[in-house]
């Protein structure tokens, strides 16, 4: 209770971009020659583990680069269009007002992330750790821990998938999970985070300030 520094995924947990990432996600497989899936499919791997689903779609590693950085421009794209989550306005808020520092560690664009925020909600974010490779996530954890001068045991992840929970352990880290996102609230529980988040406003429990 009483985090000092709360870091936010962004897609899935900040950002519903659920229904965009599947309307791409079989261009960008035709792009790169990897397998597409169907609808049934899609919602079988909702919340896997990132390896898993690159194992299933035989996405090659080395073509993983490029992948990413196909979709960060076609979420910049897709920017104007892209919402928050009902209720997340109000908790980034509340959290600045509380005096909880606030940071983003996001695969996505730095760009794309202050667009989707707007001007105002933007300014409350402390610290950035954009354009993190799938799996490089704990590394931006202790670049923004160490910018933002705070101890591991004042921080808390939150995120919405699997390979979230992994990088904030990966960084000694609590982690948080949030319940509406890309991954299945059984998905999530399984892998025993600190924290799972019904709603914003328990993140602002959470944080030891009152719900919205």
């Amino acid at each position: 209770m009483g985090y000092r520094l709360l870091i936010f995924d962004f897609d899935g947990t900040l950002a519903d971009s659920a229904l965009w990432f599947a309307n791409v996600l079989n261009d960008v497989a035709g792009r790169y020659g990897f397998r597409q899936i169907g609808v049934d499919e899609m919602a079988e791997l909702r919340g896997r583990p990132n390896r898993e689903i690159i194992r299933r779609l035989g996405v090659p590693a080395w073509k993983m680069p490029f992948i990413a950085a196909h979709f960060r421009q076609l979420a910049a794209e897709a920017a104007p269009d892209l919402k928050l989550f009902p209720g997340v306005e109000n908790m980034l808020r509340r959290l600045a007002a509380g005096g909880v520092k606030i940071a983003v560690v996001s695969s996505n664009s730095e760009a794309t992330v202050r667009e989707v925020l707007g001007a105002e909600l933007s300014g409350l974010i402390a610290h950035y750790g954009c354009g993190a490779s799938v799996f490089g996530k704990a590394p931006k954890f202790r670049a923004v821990i160490r910018k933002a001068g705070v101890a591991e045991a004042d921080v808390l992840c939150v995120g919405d998938e699997v390979r979230d929970i992994e990088a904030a352990r990966k960084a000694h880290l609590a982690t948080g999970a949030v319940t509406w996102g890309y991954a299945t609230p059984q998905i999530l529980r399984a892998q025993r985070p600190s924290v799972v988040f019904e709603t914003p406003g328990d993140i602002l429990h959470e944080a030891g300030l009152c719900g919205i």
